[in-house]
């Protein structure tokens, strides 16, 4: 098989996260639960874990750093501490469902900064046309999920502080491939999924936090148990219920590879791929690949059309030649409307370190089987 739906789930993960997790499940108990070694061993997981990502992305505390089950999650938490009904909201164009549906039921007053696609000077002067209007907050992808635009988040972190709005960053698609500088981006919060670009297991997420979060769950957490309110304390407050061990641990080696690794040689190894099979597509009759004319301003997700070819039809074809990808709109309707594809949605192919210049051109050999006229 051929995976390129790492935008998804990087399903090729290094060897340590599935045999940390696997050790995990019989060797950790519950972080906070107890005394005794395997709660103990837990505990240090956990904190090695929190301690792996503050480096990574530059947070001052690493209980600044709270475990989610996802980048929703996280999103969630991050919204409805500082969102209300009514509250005026600034978003991009290019946003997934884990904001925009969150945001549509709080049923505040929203505005999209839309800009164009791969056109970063477009976006920025949109944002700054709608802060200079009032915003309450911004909530801002750092890259969309659907065309692997690299939105200019430092640009509108510098904009949101200069007029003291808060800004939320969704970094579903940036987190473990493009640089994340927390403390100098000065956001309130950043969300992140640990199953893609961190290469941890499904079921774990990170949030970091700039500002004191309300709680969304309620429950135990191992601490101030005579408390009926949650704790005033982070990571305490937001951690509520039994930790996902077993996942944190396998997490923990997602971050220590890329550390290794470094996110320099992700992004290029990633860019190279991305131009190889974009300019492959270019290349196929009646083919429309959504390529970048500057590489520095898309990561490793690609989308494509071909002519008079549902999407779906494409994805499925290419699925039964044991190429794997997605097609439709990618939970991100308002991203699709943006570029101009929501009539018909695309074929998305993503990348990641674990794939091969052989593996793209066998896809486009595929790809241009599939686009050929038949008689």
């Amino acid at each position: 098989m051929i995976y390129l739906d790492s935008a998804a789930t990087t399903l090729q993960k290094p060897a340590a996260v599935a045999a940390s997790a696997a050790w995990a499940v019989g060797h950790l108990a519950s972080p906070g639960r107890g005394g005794h070694k395997p709660a103990m061993a837990a505990a240090e997981t956990a904190f090695a874990c929190r301690e792996a990502a503050a480096r990574l992305f530059h947070v001052d505390d690493p209980e600044q750093v709270v475990f989610t089950f996802n980048a929703t999650h996280g999103l969630n938490i991050a919204i409805k501490t500082l969102a209300r009904p009514g509250s005026r909201v600034v978003i991009s164009g290019w946003e997934h469902n884990a904001v925009t549906r969150p945001l549509h039921a709080l049923d505040v007053d929203l505005r999209v900064a839309r800009g164009g696609l791969f056109d970063q000077e477009a976006v920025l002067k949109d944002f700054r046309r709608e802060l200079n209007r009032g915003a309450d907050l911004v909530v801002c992808t750092h890259v969309s999920n659907v065309f692997g635009f690299i939105l200019p988040i430092e640009d509108i972190a510098a904009l949101c502080r200069e007029r003291g709005v808060p800004l939320i960053v969704d970094a579903s698609q940036s987190a473990g491939v493009l640089p994340l500088d927390f403390q100098a981006l000065g956001a309130a919060f950043a969300a992140m999924p640990g199953h893609k670009g961190l290469y941890g297991p499904q079921g774990t997420g990170l949030l970091l936090c700039g500002v004191d979060p309300a709680p969304l769950l309620e429950g135990g957490t191992g601490s101030e148990s005579k408390r009926q309110a949650m704790p005033d304390f982070l990571p305490d407050r937001l951690e509520a219920g039994t930790y996902n061990i077993t996942g944190i641990a396998g997490l923990l080696e997602g971050l220590r590879f890329l550390q290794r690794r470094g996110l320099e040689r992700v992004a290029a190894g990633e860019s190279q791929l991305i131009r190889h099979m974009g300019e492959g597509l270019t290349a196929i009759p009646g083919a429309e690949a959504f390529l970048a004319a500057d590489p520095s301003v898309q990561t490793g997700v690609l989308s494509f059309r071909l002519r008079g070819q549902d999407c779906e039809d494409v994805g499925e074809a290419l699925g039964e030649q044991g190429i794997a990808l997605r097609a439709g709109l990618h939970c991100a309707p308002l991203a699709h409307e943006s570029g101009g594809t929501l009539d018909t949605g695309t074929v998305r192919a993503s990348v990641s370190v674990f794939n091969t210049d052989r593996e793209i051109s066998q896809f486009l050999r595929a790809v241009r089987e599939i686009a050929r006229p038949r008689t």
